[in-house]
């Protein structure tokens, strides 16, 4: 498996990953991961043999992007790298990869790293995950239609 910066090519097979894990990924057309990708510090993908198996996006602060959950950290925080999403191609979940494009994003940042995990509806398996990453959960966002559990790792 390799590990390497994602492109504007690889859009349409993101939106296939990302349509595969909602409601836990957060709807996105192509065009908003298209400017996701723009507004990116880092954003890399797993491939083997040319496919897509899964990926990371995530944002510097203070960019234009419109999330309510990523303005609440730039609004409370300084610095820090804001996963906005992570995603695994259903047939290829449970193999490590997810966790493979974490420690790249772990290894790449000397930043707290920030992110959030539904809490409405719950997701349990993506909080085991960030657990495992040493997330610790740091507060919770309520909006009209769901919840979220806000979750940081602190800078090493």
């Amino acid at each position: 498996m390799e590990i390497r910066e994602l492109s504007d090519s690889d859009v349409q097979e993101m939106w296939e990953i990302n349509e595969q894990g909602l409601p836990g990924t957060g709807k996105v057309d192509e065009q908003g991961l298209l400017n996701l990708l723009e507004y990116s510090e880092i954003s890399v993908g797993a491939y083997e043999d040319g496919e897509l198996l899964g990926y990371v996006i995530c944002l510097p602060p203070a960019t234009e992007y419109g999330s309510l959950n990523y303005a609440w950290f730039n609004e409370n925080m300084a610095d820090f790298l804001y996963v906005d999403r992570i995603a695994v191609a259903q047939i290829h979940r449970d193999k490590g990869i997810g966790s493979r494009l974490y420690s790249h994003i772990i290894e790449y940042s000397s930043k707290q790293i920030a992110a959030e995990v539904s809490l409405n509806p719950p997701n349990l398996a993506s909080m085991r995950f960030h657990g495992r990453f040493d997330f610790e959960k740091i507060g919770e966002l309520h909006h009209e239609t769901y919840s979220v559990n806000l979750m940081l790792r602190k800078a090493e």
